[in-house]
């Protein structure tokens, strides 16, 4: 079994939670997912199935979009409602105001990573430390915010906010720091990721779902060909003497235009692998072909 497939991630299961039912329920120990969703956050969760884990990487560095409650006036030692409250402060803030602070946080950027987070520092992860109770130094990271929008409010007054972001970015610690700039603290109440690279949550299976698929045998007919993720590279039919170079890790010339990834596909329409072009010459990046 090899594919991508999309899981509407339900609150309270950690992203490894999810892979390691799926191993269980499609008898594949080859599963694996790019972009980790808190416990507390639902959506879209990208998992790879088979041969396809060999694309993770590739997945890891897609934008994302996701949809968020910031609950104004509190801050936590986990930056969102999970958490320990460090403190409360009122939140009269007008509409105007939180513009003004959304708008600093557009585009390019700079953030510090949470302590409640899987970034190793020293070797160590820092959720690790922050259970211990202790707190370092985290050097920032660079993001990109490509659109930051508030939505309106909810019932219990959280706004509500649509954030579309590069590789990276902490939703917990955008809340957070937009409640600072506020002067009033903030956290993140909910979070749902609804996009991630070319797939979209309206894709995506719930856990039920694909459990049930198993149990009758047609999982298989949910899952993705590999190939999906790399759909808006050019596709390229290689010749039997291209393809035998590609299976042997070698590369040949190919003028179709420089620093491009392509997608290979021998004559019978399988898909061996996500190439590149470097001066002149093509290039297999990572193989998906059967062994």
């Amino acid at each position: 079994m090899n594919g991508i497939l999309l899981i509407d991630k339900p609150e309270g299961w950690t992203s490894m939670d999810v892979c390691a039912k799926l191993r269980g329920a499609l008898r594949e120990k080859r599963v694996g997912h790019s972009g980790t969703l808190d416990p507390m956050a639902t959506g879209l969760l990208v998992v790879f199935i088979g041969r396809a884990t060999r694309a993770v990487a590739f997945a890891e560095a897609d934008e994302k979009t996701y949809e968020a409650r910031l609950r104004l006036g509190i801050t936590t030692d986990t930056q969102d409602v999970t958490g320990t409250i460090l403190s409360e402060s009122p939140a009269d803030i007008t509409e105007e105001a939180i513009e003004a602070a959304l708008e600093q946080y557009r585009g390019e950027t700079m953030q510090i990573p949470p302590m409640y987070s899987a970034v190793r520092i020293n070797g160590k992860r820092l959720y690790d430390l922050a259970r211990k109770g202790k707190e370092v130094a985290r050097p920032p990271r660079r993001i990109r915010i490509f659109s930051l929008e508030q939505c309106g409010r909810d019932e219990c007054g959280d706004i509500l906010l649509t954030v579309h972001c590069s590789k990276g970015t902490y939703i917990r610690t955008l809340c957070s720091d937009i409640g600072g700039s506020l002067g009033c603290g903030g956290a993140m109440s909910a979070l749902r990721r609804t996009h991630a690279g070319v797939f979209d949550i309206s894709m995506a299976h719930t856990l039920d779902e694909v459990l049930a698929a198993a149990e009758n045998g047609t999982a298989e007919s949910l899952l993705l060909p590999v190939d999906t993720l790399f759909s808006e590279c050019p596709p390229v039919v290689l010749t039997p003497a291209q393809e035998k170079a590609v299976r042997n890790g070698g590369r040949f010339p190919c003028t179709e235009g420089p620093d491009t990834r392509l997608r290979l596909y021998s004559e019978g329409g399988e898909f061996l692998a996500l190439g590149e072009i470097r001066d002149g010459l093509l290039r297999p990046i990572k193989s998906f072909y059967e062994v």
